[in-house]
Order: structure tokens, then C-alpha cells, then sequence
């Protein structure tokens, strides 16, 4: 069989978010998962998840009949449906299941600019 992880593309995460009066709460499923593996990014409108699965041993002058698995790096970044405070975020990786707590930020972050006549 050919290796063509060369030409292998990054994977990506499937996500839940689930918005509460005063936090967002974003899961995904991480199974394989170090935690030394992991990265997560916030910025006040988005979070990025990033990292790598390892494929475990495969042992010589054996056959693959199925690979269903994504093994390698992933990423997703999340476009938020409100803005966060970037200052607590509250990651958990439980079982192969990331949950990420943020508060949200309060409303009114919008500043009114006047120019200046020139």
C-alpha cells in the first residue's frame, strides 16, 4: 500500500455549542487525545482548537482492511454566535471529551467615534 500522508490535509473537529443567559459552552470529542497534545486560542469573537491524534502501533506485514479513523493534526476554528471575555475560560478534558466554559461578554462593547473636522 502507498503512503500518501504527504498529501494529507489537516482534519477537523465537529463541535457543539450550546449558549447559556450567561456563558458559552463548546464540547467536541477528542478520544486519543493527550492533553499535552492541545491547544486552545481565544479571542473575544472566535476559539481555535488545535492538536494531534497518534496513531498507535501498527505492527509489520499486517493488513489495514478499514481506516476510518482520522489519525494526525486537526483544527477548527469557531466563529462565536456573541463576543467573550477572554480573561476565564474554564477547559476541561474528561473521558475524550472537551468541554470549554467562557463567559460571555457584556453587552454594549460598541463605541460610538466621532471624526475630527479637518
Amino acid at each position: 500500500m502507498e503512503d500518501f500522508s504527504w498529501g494529507r490535509a489537516e482534519g477537523q473537529l465537529a463541535v457543539d455549542i450550546i449558549e447559556t443567559p450567561s456563558e458559552l459552552i463548546i464540547r467536541s470529542i477528542l478520544a486519543g487525545v493527550l492533553e499535552k497534545d492541545l491547544e486552545i486560542h481565544a479571542t473575544h469573537d472566535t476559539v481555535t482548537i488545535k492538536g494531534v491524534r497518534t496513531e498507535p502501533f501498527i505492527p509489520a506485514h499486517s493488513v489495514t482492511h478499514y481506516a476510518e479513523c482520522f489519525w494526525g493534526a486537526f483544527s477548527r476554528t469557531i466563529i462565536l454566535p456573541c463576543s467573550i471575555q477572554t480573561n476565564s475560560p474554564q477547559a476541561e478534558l474528561n473521558n475524550g471529551i472537551l468541554t470549554l466554559v467562557v463567559k460571555k461578554a457584556p453587552p454594549g462593547g460598541a463605541v460610538k467615534i466621532t471624526p475630527t473636522v479637518v
